[in-house]
């Protein structure tokens, strides 16, 4: 072997960013197989580098044996060893005797070798990075899984991890969350998320200084991916506003963020230690009146003006929705005028009120959608635009919908976690 052997060595290491070391045990211990393969012996063999004169030889120790009297037997290599009478000779090794079939186990041996160490190599940058953001660049895609290029490794966002109609068309970049790193009998597995709650908080850190210092911590985090997301943020420091350094000058590191999540809506809101001026900051952009706080079950009232009460539920209830998860307490909402008919009860008694496993069927009835808006105090077409949201064929305010129906809208309106997705296909029935 020459320095053309050394110099492909070198460009291996540049293009695999393999240690020489590990090459060289992997060249040695493939060569070792080679010449056990040919000859039939279990000789050592070892490399010998010289990088200086650029020459690498491979030298095989065989033992000298000492002579014994005639008649005596022969002592085994472990004894002649322990009596210090065994000794050893190194010979170099001609490379071109080995025959094809040695040859080409050593190829394969060195290529095997060298795909371990790739792979452990990944798996110990990637694993020290879980909880990190990287940036990755879209390669291909199934039916359900999209594969992302990061760096030499291969990343995997699943299904489940996919913020719901976001495209992700070739050679995209885009900025994803690693959940894990998998080790497997190929290359490692990376997988990735686009809708962790933690994307968002590591977004912040990326854009907001204050965040990435410390000087601004991030509290709470309640996502919807690809729709909402409620930040909340508390400043250690009394000169700094914690809304506004996450804001930006007009806006421009918000936007920032959201412009990454492809559009997603980021409300940041102050913490606040009083659970009071939390749910009221939680609840933002709507303005709510009172907050009545159970702290037995984590549960809170909350009375918002008539005018404000559609704003504080929200699109289908996302609003109330993600406040909750912000804060962790449960949250019943009502209008003033809900309360003034009703402010002995309480919405966490009324959810812990047992109901009888044999209580009566209600019988059928039906409810037009303007009597139904008038008793939850909201426009009739508010109503009729969430019916048909769920799929629910409705033309007027003057058609109906069943008792079921009308019973959820009520839940969903109020703050409940139900859905019209929950009732069978046949209780979603309308008459005109």
């Amino acid at each position: 072997m020459n320095g053309e052997f050394l110099e492909a060595l070198e460009q291996l290491q540049k293009e695999k960013d393999i240690p020489m070391a590990a090459l060289l045990q992997t060249v040695e211990a493939a060569m070792a197989s080679a010449y056990r393969k040919h000859y039939g012996s279990s000789e050592d063999v070892r490399l010998l580098v010289d990088p200086a004169a650029r020459t690498v030889k491979l030298l095989v120790r065989k033992p000298i044996l000492p002579e014994v009297p005639e008649g005596e037997e022969m002592p085994s290599l472990e004894e002649l060893e322990e009596l210090g009478l065994l000794k050893y000779e190194e010979r170099e090794l001609d490379t071109a005797e080995f025959g094809r079939i040695a040859a080409q186990t050593a190829k394969q041996v060195v290529m095997q070798r060298i795909r371990e160490a790739e792979r452990e190599i990944v798996y110990d940058e990637f694993s020290h990075r879980v909880g990190e953001v990287v940036t990755a660049e879209v390669q291909r895609k199934d039916a359900r899984n999209v594969f992302l290029a990061l760096g030499r490794a291969e990343a995997l966002l699943p299904a489940h991890e996919q913020i719901p109609g976001e495209p992700y068309r070739f050679n995209d970049r885009l900025k994803v969350y690693i959940l894990e790193v998998r080790k497997t009998t190929k290359t490692p597995q990376i997988v990735v998320s686009r809708t962790h709650p933690a994307l968002v908080t590591r977004l912040f850190e990326l854009e907001v200084p204050e965040v990435f210092d410390g000087i601004v911590e991030i509290k709470s985090v309640a996502r919807e991916p690809g729709a909402r997301s409620k930040v909340a943020v508390l400043s250690k420091d009394p000169q700094i506003d914690a809304v506004g350094a996450c804001v930006g000058h007009r806006g421009a590191r918000v936007q920032a963020i959201v412009d990454e999540l492809r559009g997603e809506k980021i409300d940041i809101v102050r913490y606040n230690a009083d659970i009071v001026e939390y749910l009221k900051s939680a609840l933002s952009p709507a303005r709510v009146s009172t907050v009545l706080p159970n702290p037995a079950d984590q549960s809170a009232l909350v009375i918002a003006p008539d005018s404000q009460l559609s704003l504080a539920i929200g699109r289908r209830g996302q609003n109330v929705r993600l406040a909750a998860q912000l804060t962790g307490w449960r949250i019943d909402i009502r209008s003033e005028s809900q309360w003034a008919e009703q402010p002995e009860v309480l919405p966490a008694a009324a959810a812990q009120a047992p109901i009888p496993e044999e209580a009566p069927a209600a019988p059928a009835k039906r409810l037009r959608i303007y009597e139904l808006a008038k008793e939850l105090e909201v426009e009739s077409k508010d109503l009729v635009e969430i019916l048909q949201e769920e799929g629910i064929e409705v033309t007027s305010h003057s058609s109906t919908v069943s008792e079921e129906v009308a019973t959820m809208l009520r839940e969903l309106l109020s703050g409940g976690e139900g859905t019209l997705d929950e009732l069978e296909a046949g209780e979603l029935a309308v008459d005109e």
